[in-house]
């Protein structure tokens, strides 16, 4: 081969990384039937997890049973699409193995931060009338510490709520999700 044939090869190398990128990028994005039944599917499975775990421990009983279900649910069904995406996302053209690791971290993860800032959202919403006015230094300071606090805090109690039935559900669905060759 001569080298103008090899630089023709290269450019064309080249010009095509764009168009695979963005294929890849394409064909990382969710079905429209994962989203549709997958999405409500995973948060009422996350509601139910949560009612099962507080129900094994408190037999239920608590004050704010239906807002902490919603919270959850919502958790799980804002976390799903995203969760999908970069799992997909990383795992394009790899072994089940892999893939199978990349629904089971991004799932949990994604998971468990989305339902953790609604909850920092609710924390915020019920300390406002304590904090300064808005856009001051020292609201920036309450915000950004009273959202910290309230992470951490779902981090000690609110993840205990994933137990036993979310981690079954976990596995469960990176297992499907895994060896399901279709959008693979």
């Amino acid at each position: 081969m001569n080298e103008t044939g090899a630089g023709a090869e290269v450019k064309s190398a080249y010009a095509s990384a764009p168009s695979l990128k963005r294929s890849r990028f394409l064909r990382a994005f969710p079905s429209a039937a994962e989203l549709v039944f997958g999405t409500p599917a995973w948060g009422l499975v996350m509601v139910a997890s949560a009612w099962v775990a507080l129900w094994l421990r408190e037999g239920a009983l608590t004050f704010h049973l239906v807002e902490l279900l919603v919270m959850y649910g919502l958790g799980g069904m804002l976390a799903w699409p995203a969760a999908l995406f970069l799992a997909r996302f990383s795992t394009l053209g790899r072994p089940a193995e892999t893939r199978f690791a990349a629904y089971l971290l991004c799932l949990s993860l994604g998971t468990i931060a989305v339902t953790a800032m609604l909850f920092a959202l609710d924390y915020r919403v019920f300390y406002a009338r304590w904090h300064a006015n808005t856009g001051t230094r020292t609201w920036f300071y309450q915000f950004a510490f009273t959202s910290l606090v309230a992470f951490y805090q779902f981090l000690v109690l609110g993840v205990r709520l994933y137990l036993p039935v979310g981690g079954a559900a976990l596995l469960a669905a990176s297992l499907w999700l895994a060896g399901s060759r279709g959008r693979q």
